[in-house]
């Protein structure tokens, strides 16, 4: 099985890796105009789920382009630092998490959202259903489990208790607690965290099976959002625009497939691409998959970071409440951008 590559958190490290790596995939083609230039993109993927771009491979949307799996991520931040050392060549996380990267000098670019929270499918905040747990001061000195330090739950649990009148020392008296998602509806049972942090699937099992009480959800809280999105390293861009093109308008052809398409079809599509990669996965818990979560195409908008300049800023991210746009992202690859329909998929070349 192939392992997920390793996490590099410093950015003295993501730059090193960058400069010592090659550029690109070896598989490339000599393109005719309007034609993918890089013919295979390297991946992470997640067991047990299918990612858009995986979906978009199997409707036919990427033509010539294959998707090389290397392995499933354990984290949005190392999915996107592994695309910034050129071991993978695309990768999604949380926008904070996107800004992170961007303003510690990592050469990437935001091209297309990939999650995000709607009323059907959102991030909430779980305690035990005797717990006198009510309100956002009642989390002072006590353990929230969340996936991962720096990214969406922290965000969006920093954010809320902000909002709910904490100060910036009392929200530091709430102690996070990383733990692994597949975990946390039992640690939340047993009593080593207060609070747990749920989404998707385990979200769906964990409030079925009973004994757990919703403390707040993001979407309460701000409203449906995007969440995060796919990045690009910007010398990728410049150097295969066509690629970047063709990928781009398939993931949001793909997007756009899920969300016109009834939720049985999806979720059997689903199961079918599960099962036909044989990577001994386990396809039961796609009957929980509800909606695609996210705005018209992917597009992606200033609100998508400026959500969280507040939290961005308290954590030093940034040093001001603005953040440059131009730097992070860009729409240029997206058919929806003008309100238009998506393009033909470019044909897969003989030979």
């Amino acid at each position: 099985m192939k392992r997920p590559l390793p996490l590099l958190a410093a950015a003295a490290a993501l730059l090193a890796g960058l400069a010592l790596s090659g550029c690109g995939s070896p598989a490339t083609a000599a393109s005719a105009p309007g034609q993918p230039e890089l013919l295979q993109l390297r991946y992470q993927g997640s067991a047990n789920a299918v990612s858009l771009p995986e979906l978009a491979e199997d409707l036919g949307y990427l033509g010539p382009i294959k998707l090389d799996w290397v392995g499933n991520t354990i984290s949005g931040p190392q999915d996107i630092q592994s695309v910034a050392t050129n071991q993978t060549d695309f990768g999604g996380a949380f926008t904070g998490a996107v800004v992170k990267l961007v303003e510690a000098g990592a050469p990437v670019k935001a091209v297309i959202n990939y999650y995000g929270s709607d009323d059907k499918t959102f991030l909430g905040f779980y305690v035990k259903a005797d717990s006198p747990i009510r309100t956002a001061r009642d989390l002072i000195g006590k353990k929230v489990g969340v996936n991962t330090a720096g990214a969406n739950y922290e965000a969006v649990l920093d954010t809320w208790l902000a909002e709910n009148g904490l100060s910036a020392d009392e929200i530091k008296q709430v102690q996070l607690v990383v733990v692994p998602p597949i975990n946390t509806e039992q640690a939340i049972r047993n009593g080593q965290i207060d609070v747990g942090s749920l989404s998707g699937v385990l979200q769906d099992h964990a409030v079925s099976a009973g004994g757990l009480r919703p403390l707040f959800n993001d979407v309460g809280a701000f409203g449906p959002y995007n969440g995060g999105p796919y990045v690009l390293r910007t010398d990728f861009i410049k150097k295969y625009p066509e690629t970047t093109r063709v990928f781009v308008t398939a993931v949001a052809k793909a997007i756009e497939w899920e969300r016109d398409t009834p939720r049985e079809e999806v979720i059997a599509r689903f199961t079918k691409i599960i099962q036909n990669r044989q990577r001994n996965e386990n396809t039961d818990t796609l009957k929980y998959w509800k909606s695609v979560g996210i705005t018209k195409g992917g597009l992606i908008s200033d609100r998508d970071y400026t959500l969280w300049a507040g939290w961005l800023k308290q954590t030093g991210v940034l040093t001001s409440d603005t953040i440059d746009s131009a730097k992070i992202y860009t729409n240029e690859f997206n058919p929806y951008r003008d309100g238009a329909a998506a393009p033909a998929t470019p044909a897969t070349k003989a030979g």
